[in-house]
């Protein structure tokens, strides 16, 4: 069905008064917007669409049974500003990182557990987590791992469709956000958090800016402490202070030692699966890996790993495949060669 042709029968039932078709077809005709990647029109339809209904209801105008309707229209317009809702299988035997990093998470994941320890002295839940840190160095496995650990369902945020060019728009989406996880009790988990701090490069005012961080330090300040939010960046610095002030915990993560490097491996090859051609030259790879993040390294050698079992003579079938060593090696020079362009 063409746009058109919705666009007929919505000025036929206009016409007639026959609100409950009407509804259906727009809402169908807002369903066929999204799928033809038309999504401004969809969000305007639906937002025109629901503020009417709420009018008619204020006037007495429509039956109460349009609230389901109404809500229905907030869930679809709420899951627009969600990447993904995931539940996590993920603890710390996944997580390789300094030890400090594994405490503080530790100290988090505790004060939950024990929360009704805590209220009965009128303590406060820690509910807020800043982890910042270079690109791929845990922070957004270490949400997976308090989300498995705590057993929470986490909501991974879309920024791209909270921050608005549309004035106030942004700080909406955010309520919106806040709203749906303080009624499920679960994780927000928002990356990239220094771009709520940019709202500039879309066209907006310095005003516009300081509402968006103002509605995030409200929207902190009420959060139940049951419900969690974990924020991550790479910049910190472009972090409001007020902002960095409000969170109780701020988790640093950083590239990995040598030893790190080795524990990386150790978990990724854990299956028996795979062994180094050449046990010997492991250390000067590890060495060499200096410099790269735990993602970079994980990266080249699973891709190492890939590569040695194409290259096996397709007749044999060994019980466990050969990691070159030659091949990790290019692949690792190729990373770093690629991050100093």
């Amino acid at each position: 069905m063409s746009q058109f042709a919705y666009i007929k029968d919505i000025a036929k039932y206009g016409l007639e008064n026959d609100q409950e078709k009407l509804l259906t077809v727009l809402n169908e005709l807002i369903e066929h917007s999204k799928k033809n990647k038309k999504i401004n029109f969809a969000l305007q339809l639906q937002s025109i669409l629901k503020d009417t209904i709420r009018q008619q209801q204020t006037n007495g105008l429509i039956k109460v049974g349009s609230e389901n309707h109404i809500q229905r229209l907030e869930d679809r317009e709420v899951n627009e500003l969600i990447l993904e809702k995931l539940t996590s299988d993920y603890t710390f035997e996944n997580l390789v990182c300094d030890i400090k990093v594994k405490k503080e998470l530790a100290y988090f994941i505790q004060e939950h557990q024990t929360a009704d320890i805590l209220r009965k002295y009128n303590l406060p839940i820690a509910n807020k987590v800043l982890l910042y840190g270079p690109s791929g160095c845990g922070k957004t496995l270490a949400s997976y791992v308090l989300a498995g650990e705590l057993q929470k369902m986490m909501v991974v945020v879309n920024l791209g469709a909270i921050v608005s060019a549309k004035l106030g728009e942004t700080s909406k989406n955010l309520a919106k956000i806040f709203r749906k996880a303080a009624s499920e009790e679960c994780i927000i988990f928002i990356d990239e958090f220094d771009s709520l701090g940019k709202v500039r490069d879309y066209n907006q005012d310095h005003g516009e800016m300081k509402r968006v961080v103002n509605t995030i330090l409200q929207l902190f300040d009420f959060l139940p402490q049951n419900s969690i939010v974990i924020a991550a960046t790479n910049q910190k610095e472009m972090v409001d202070d007020a902002l960095l002030r409000r969170f109780d915990f701020s988790v640093q993560f950083g590239l990995p030692t040598l030893k790190q490097i080795k524990e990386l491996i150790l978990l990724t090859l854990k299956n028996g699966q795979f062994t180094f051609d050449n046990k010997e030259r492991v250390d000067g790879i590890i060495k060499l890996s200096k410099g790269l993040s735990y993602y970079s390294i994980q990266k080249t050698l699973l891709t190492a790993i890939k590569r040695s079992i194409f290259n096996q003579p397709k007749q044999i079938k060994p019980i466990s495949i050969k990691i070159s060593i030659t091949i990790w090696k290019e692949l690792i020079l190729e990373e770093k060669k690629a991050l100093t362009k």
